[in-house]
């Protein structure tokens, strides 16, 4: 998802309890493009992709806040509802800082992390990263499955912004022999290694090599850029082919994880702001799974938790797995043994 979409509670004993939406992301909050919803209205979203009320990308400048600000206290809203990446946690906390300035921003927010780049703080996993990771390692099984019998290198190319969770994690779950992350970056000397291992495992036997990279490993370092040069490299020891997935990952049915994941989240911020909406000092903040247990991060926390000239989290749980993908890229111990290797 590109950016959040919407959904507004308003809360009173007097008008009940009611939903309203705001479609294309901030665009449609800016536009005052509301709904009211019910239970029939999302009937069948649950096991479906794709996102029914639409998301927009946008930077909110000054006159936004304002126009924000009456449409919020024209539908008498108490409490806001974001879904979506950073740059819905981003209008969220601008929001935030201007409460002072607008009083009609004094009302609880909740993010709710839903991005497949699985880069947010806060959260372990975002809901539509593991349906994306399902789809890359569906690609890249039949991939190999259609390699079987040739000697060929497969250079695919996953997506996932400047996170490399994807791309690490579908190496893992796929055996790829190499796996390139915009955390680690690419050097020529790593090219200049990942070449003789290809050269020395064809020549003995290997018939098929699987090397992922996600999309913002390197910008010079290109998919097709290490396609060529694996494939003059390889010459008549194997061939060469790319896949760049694209939007494929973005694409299908939701895992049973999301479906499970997305509800029982959404369930805990509603909860969240009908508490907070009672408080004479509302908080609003982010919700992730962490360690095992749904948590909220105070929103005023989370600028410090997020590298906003990398745009990934400082801390990244999953890196701790790079060396099993390391050992598992390395020659066997007969293979170096045989070269002289201790």
């Amino acid at each position: 998802m590109n950016t959040a979409v919407r959904a507004a509670v308003r809360l009173g004993e007097d008008r009940g309890h009611s939903m309203i939406v705001f479609t294309n992301g901030f665009k449609g909050l800016i536009n005052n493009e509301a709904e009211e919803v019910n239970w029939m209205s999302v009937n069948g979203w649950a096991p479906v992709g794709g996102s029914f009320l639409g998301t927009s990308r946008v930077n909110l400048k000054g006159s936004d806040f304002y126009t924000i600000a009456r449409n919020l206290e024209e539908h008498r809203l108490d409490g806001l509802l974001i879904i979506g990446g950073w740059s819905g946690y981003k209008a969220a906390m601008e929001m935030h800082d201007r409460r002072h300035n607008f009083p009609a921003f004094n009302i609880p927010m909740i993010c709710l992390p839903a991005t497949i780049d699985n880069d947010l703080p806060g959260a372990e996993l975002s809901v539509g990263a593991d349906t994306a990771l399902n789809s890359i390692v569906e690609a890249v099984d039949k991939i190999k499955q259609s390699a079987v019998a040739s000697r060929r290198v497969f250079v695919v190319e996953v997506m996932g912004s400047n996170c490399g969770y994807l791309a690490l994690m579908g190496a893992l779950a796929t055996g790829a022999e190499r796996v390139y992350l915009p955390e680690e970056g690419v050097s020529l000397k790593d090219l200049r290694s990942d070449v003789k291992k290809l050269l020395d495992g064809f020549k003995r036997g290997k018939r098929l090599g699987v090397m992922l990279r996600s999309e913002r490993a390197n910008e010079t370092y290109t998919t097709a850029f290490m396609s060529a040069l694996f494939e003059e490299e390889g010459k008549d020891v194997f061939d060469v082919r790319q896949a760049i997935l694209g939007h494929i990952q973005q694409g299908g049915n939701p895992s049973p994880f999301d479906r499970i994941q997305a509800t029982r989240l959404a369930k805990k911020c509603i909860g969240f702001i009908e508490e907070q909406a009672e408080s004479e000092e509302p908080y609003s903040a982010c919700i992730g799974l962490l360690s095992g247990r749904y948590r909220f991060t105070n929103l005023e926390d989370v600028p410090r938790m997020f590298d906003e000239q990398a745009l990934r989290p400082k801390k990244q749980w999953w890196l701790e797995l790079r060396p099993i993908a390391h050992i598992l890229s390395q020659p066997g111990a007969n293979f170096n043994k045989q070269n002289g290797d201790e």
